[in-house]
């Protein structure tokens, strides 16, 4: 019968699932998810998603839930759904719907900041950028009232392949809401050490965006700037995270948890006029419940 293997808390782009022949109950429970049983939980802590747009306030992460139901096929995992296509002992291919994190930046209860799934510049680039700058009046370069970047789903497939040193996680989606157009592509490794009452994990990931996707959330509208709106032009963006959770088990129920990511941000997105960094981060301590 088919195991997740997952922490609690998973960051975006932070779950796997680990399918196998097994017993039909989870030996240790705060490290998987039995097949047909919903999985709840909740942390109560403090953390802080860092945000690069300029003029946006940090997320501060006081709660965070974890909802999750897998069936033989089709589970449900913070909001998510999906289909097992295939799998064997090596690998799993599912269909799956996600949400982009990138509207997260804009929107302080974007699903991103609820379940934590789920982020160098050219100079070539820049050069006559910084040139045209120096003519312009501080009301030509001001960017106005930002139009709405909406949250979306995507819609695709993904495959883990688990190996002796580790899994390999890579999946491609589209947008299915016709927010944006746009393609997300994600190739992540992520390895597991458990230690008596610890575990953790680590995981590296590069996250791909199309020209679409950066286009609409870090583009400039012809309504908040003309000049930015012919000056930065949005192209395709390769996004480099490293990640680590680290977990000891207390109780039956009751464990403590530390998790933290670090984004560097593709240059294409970095070098949009409505970023003043080229990172993000993101931590969270808490105390975790699983019912």
């Amino acid at each position: 019968m088919p195991y997740l293997l997952a922490l609690l808390l998973s960051l975006s782009l932070f779950s796997g699932a680990t399918f196998a022949d097994a017993p039909a109950s989870c030996d240790n429970n705060t490290d998987c998810i039995e097949v047909g049983r919903w999985d709840l939980g909740i942390a109560l802590g403090y953390g802080q998603k860092s945000n690069p747009l300029k003029d946006f306030e940090d997320i501060p992460l006081y709660v965070v839930p974890t909802i999750a139901y897998y069936g033989e096929s089709w589970f449900f995992d913070n909001g998510n759904l999906g289909y097992t296509l295939a799998e064997g002992e090596n690998y799993t291919v599912n269909l799956i719907t996600t949400f982009s994190n990138d509207s997260a930046f804009f929107h302080r209860w974007d699903p991103s900041n609820i379940f934590l799934l789920n982020t160098g510049n050219s100079q070539a680039a820049i050069a006559p950028m910084a040139s045209s700058l120096s003519r312009l009046t501080p009301d030509e370069r001001t960017i106005g009232e930002l139009e709405n970047r909406n949250f979306t789903y995507l819609g695709g497939a993904e495959a883990f392949i688990y190996t002796r040193f580790g899994i390999v996680h890579a999946s491609l989606a589209h947008d299915i809401l016709d927010v944006h157009g746009g393609l997300e592509s994600k190739l992540k490794w992520f390895y597991n050490i458990p230690l008596d009452k610890w575990n953790f994990e680590f995981a590296a990931v590069l996250d791909w965006k199309s020209e679409e996707v950066v286009d609409y959330y870090y583009g400039i509208r012809p309504s908040e700037s003309l000049y930015w709106n012919q000056v930065y032009q949005a192209e395709s963006a390769l996004n480099k995270s490293l990640e680590f959770t680290g977990q000891y088990v207390l109780t039956e129920n009751w464990n403590l948890l530390f998790v933290a990511r670090y984004t560097d941000i593709g240059d294409a997105i970095a070098e949009s006029p409505l970023l003043d960094k080229d990172y993000t981060t993101t931590y969270f301590v808490s105390a975790a419940y699983r019912f």
